[in-house]
């Protein structure tokens, strides 16, 4: 349902914007395996793709669905589609498992097992062209052949609507001036055939009083302004009681225009890289780190809240850089040799270069860096933010997008330099997490994330809201499973990104790069249609 005002006057125009039928797009995985193992003994193994899924926090494999049956073949390329929702936010692990079948029975274990392979929905739909190519395992001192999984989305309608319409000579409700009205908009039926539009006079009570309606399709609307597009607001009642009544006034389109929305994952089919960052909080306020009370302290059983932080949000944001090196930073904290104080230093000591390799490579950073500086303070943001924005600020065409995670377990010391650090990054490709870990109280982390008041800085306010911070606290699960734990922390923190993500590119008026081509194997010729 959708509403639209007409202010003060019964001859007046409003612009309208409806979304077509259709629910949200989800993907649909298609596989096909190359040199498959051959179990069989007088011909070719008979191949079946079973998908396996695990529930959030959850390590438990549930079985999702099974592709069809291909006879005798080692190289099948499956029909049969596994069709997922898909979230950003969350890490969806995922299982192949490839089997010879052998008999009509449903059971798995009276088939030959040919292999598996793991991955996540987000490395799927995060590879070139939504393609990934797996080797499948299993099956100790064998090679089991590979799988290549292709993420396509389902082709449900992702068009939106801006009409305008005028309204004339409508029923006049108010004693003291002319009606305000307003039209609403009813979907009759899931297909669109019949669209109802009511009208009424907007009260400032909420008592609004109802003028009258009429019915309309989206056919009959895509023809735009013409004589089919002009409609009689009727009123049943009067029309029931009045023998001479013909009708309430009328209205009339005065534009159509269809309009195909874009999304996250177009952006990333079409080979945008999300670029992560992490900054971590070396402050003393921490505690030893040798001391198991200290939130950086390295238990030999479990991870201490800071690695769980950057694990959590960090494994589901690699799927999405192609090359899969971070930037690892630290602020608060006493440098080696000299002791200096630095707020934006590299975890791996080269300041040249402060990637690592993968969300292990940051861990083990991290590792090494608590045992060589200085647990320091005070707790600043602003250098951090400054690092990352430089890098966001030199590429601006659509092409890489930034995200940085800040961990942090105190109250900020240069508020007002990150009020301003953040304010001049708004109006660039990134996103800034902040995850507060620890007992202390964070109340001057919420001015930062803009939700409720935009952000600003010496009278400037923020773009768009960049910013998303919470508690580490509020997300730890109770019955002590760290993985639910995490689960929960990364799916808050991480949900805003796509709007953020979308907002910059819809202003900046940046489309998404096309799909690359669908992949042909290296020896086979490109085919087309004439």
């Amino acid at each position: 349902m959708e509403t639209a005002i007409i202010h003060k006057g019964r001859k007046s125009g409003t612009v309208v914007k409806l979304s077509r039928i259709g629910q949200p797009r989800v993907p649909k995985l298609l596989q096909e395996c190359r040199n498959l193992l051959d179990r069989d003994t007088f011909s070719k193994s008979d191949p079946i793709c079973v998908l396996y899924t695990q529930a959030m926090g959850n390590r438990e494999w549930r079985e999702f669905g099974r592709t069809e049956v291909i006879d005798n073949t080692l190289n099948p390329d499956f029909v049969r589609k596994f069709i997922l929702d898909y979230f950003f936010e969350e890490r969806q692990n995922l299982r192949f498992d490839l089997y010879d079948v052998d008999s009509k029975s449903a059971n798995l274990s009276k088939h030959d097992f040919l292999g598996q392979a793991h991955c996540t929905l987000g490395e799927i739909v995060g590879s070139l062209g939504s393609r990934l190519e797996k080797p499948l395992g299993g099956i100790p001192g064998k090679k089991c052949g590979t799988i290549i999984v292709k993420a396509e989305e389902l082709n449900n309608c992702r068009e939106s609507v801006m009409m305008q319409f005028c309204g004339n000579k409508l029923d006049k409700k108010d004693f003291f001036g002319k009606s305000d009205p307003f039209l609403v908009f009813y979907r009759s039926n899931e297909d669109g055939t019949t669209i109802k539009i009511e009208v009424y006079d907007w009260d400032r009570d909420g008592s609004h009083d109802f003028i009258g309606e009429f019915s309309t399709s989206y056919r009959e609307l895509s023809r735009g302004q013409s004589q089919f597009n002009v409609y009689e607001v009727v009123n049943p009642k009067k029309k029931g009681k009045k023998k001479k009544y013909l009708n309430s006034g009328t209205v009339t389109l005065l534009s159509f225009l269809v309009d195909t929305e874009v999304t996250f994952l177009d952006y990333i089919k079409g080979g945008t890289q999300i670029n992560f960052t992490v900054a971590i909080d070396f402050t003393a306020s921490n505690g030893n780190p040798a001391q198991p009370t200290s939130l950086h302290y390295m238990s030999p059983y479990q991870l201490n809240a800071y690695a769980m932080a950057l694990k959590a949000v960090g494994e589901i944001i690699q799927d999405y850089d192609s090359d899969k090196m971070f930037p690892a930073l630290g602020f608060g904290a006493k440098l080696p040799p000299d002791g200096r104080v630095s707020h934006e230093f590299a975890l791996n000591g080269n300041p040249q270069n402060p990637y690592c390799a993968g969300i292990d490579g940051v861990m083990e950073a991290y590792y090494q860096s608590l045992k060589s500086v200085q647990l320091y303070g005070p707790t600043n943001f602003s250098p951090v933010i400054n690092h990352v924005a430089r890098y966001a600020a030199s590429v601006k065409d659509g092409s890489q997008y930034f995200v940085l995670l800040i961990i942090t377990d105190g109250v900020i010391s240069d508020m007002a330099q990150t009020k301003e650090s953040i304010v001049n990054a708004s109006c660039l490709p990134m996103s800034i997490i902040i995850v507060g870990v620890g007992p202390a109280e964070f109340d001057a982390m919420v001015e930062l994330d803009g939700d409720e008041v935009r952000i600003s800085s010496r009278g400037r306010y923020a773009e768009r809201d960049i910013v998303q911070f919470v508690p580490f606290r509020d997300y730890i699960d109770r019955t002590g499973n760290h993985i639910l734990s995490m689960a929960r922390l990364a799916k808050d923190v991480l949900a805003e990104i796509p709007d953020q993500f979308l907002s910059y590119m819809r202003t900046r008026g940046i489309k998404p790069s096309p799909a690359p081509p669908p992949y042909t194997p290296p020896g086979q010729p490109i085919q087309t249609q004439i």
